[in-house]
């Protein structure tokens, strides 16, 4: 059931690309609008995979890599969806529906193999820890996205060169939007997933702490965050400097976090 439902979010995901792709291409809105409705219906079935492994007999762990992802990029559709509501974002479906059709496939190729977790005495932390950080590393890479197409957009008006009709980009307000309220939101899920890290650890291990790469690289990478949302909110930080930072915050973080798990 869980492997099906996948599958059929990640179908569904890859039509939204192909029909975003296609409105795009014929400058059509009716097309974009339905890329934007297809895309919602398969972030539904995205989610009720989620809740069906409540039901599994079998559940994977969602510690796996692949269903970390996959939550990741359910959590960013989800939340690009509430964007739309305040800021005219839709041709950016193009670009969230083919990271939402990777997240939804591999997660179904791992589905069937996968075993329950092996180590119970954490209780709930690992699972708390990991959609915690899960959410807040979606929300960062969604303000990533965001401070990339700002610099693409910014470069393009200083150069004065001519609008690409086929491809119009977001104004540079709604992108500074996106990424003021992208960055706040995931950098607190982010320290709300090291504190859930820090409580796995002590009822698994007696101490919050036991220095490993992966903590000392993840807890670096906090720091950064923390830089990153002082300079934008306390500071008053350029918009162009902004977008700048998600971009090489958001970089190192996916070293630090997933990255380095190839690496060790």
């Amino acid at each position: 059931m869980i492997v099906q439902l996948l599958q059929s979010a990640a179908a569904v995901y890859l039509g939204t690309a192909l029909i975003a792709g296609l409105g795009m291409a014929l400058e059509t809105r009716r097309l974009e609008r339905a890329s934007v409705v297809l895309l919602g219906f398969g972030a539904l079935i995205h989610g009720v995979s989620f809740l069906s492994l409540h039901n599994a007999e079998n559940p994977p762990p969602l510690t796996d890599l692949s269903w970390v992802f996959s939550f990741m990029t359910w959590i960013g559709v989800v939340f690009y969806l509430l964007l739309l509501r305040r800021s005219r974002l839709q041709r950016l479906a193009v670009l969230i529906a083919p990271g939402a059709f990777l997240g939804a496939f591999l997660a179904a190729l791992r589905a069937p193999g996968n075993a329950p977790i092996a180590n119970t005495a954490a209780g709930s932390w690992p699972h708390t820890h990991v959609l915690l950080a899960s959410a807040g590393l979606s929300l960062l890479a969604l303000a990533g996205l965001a401070g990339v197409i700002f610099l693409i957009e910014h470069g393009r008006l200083k150069s004065k060169r001519p609008i690409d009709r086929r491809l119009p980009l977001p104004s540079l307000e709604a992108l500074d939007r996106v990424n003021a309220v992208t960055l706040s939101a995931g950098f607190l899920l982010l320290t709300l997933g090291v504190i859930s890290g820090m409580f796995w650890l002590q009822a698994a291990n007696g101490r919050p702490w036991t220095g490993t790469a992966h903590e000392t690289w993840s807890l670096l990478a906090w720091f950064i965050y923390g830089v990153l949302v002082t300079a934008r909110f306390v500071a008053k930080q350029g918009s162009r400097q902004a977008a700048a930072s998600a971009v090489g915050g958001f970089v190192f973080l996916v070293f630090a976090v997933i990255g380095l798990e190839f690496i060790a």
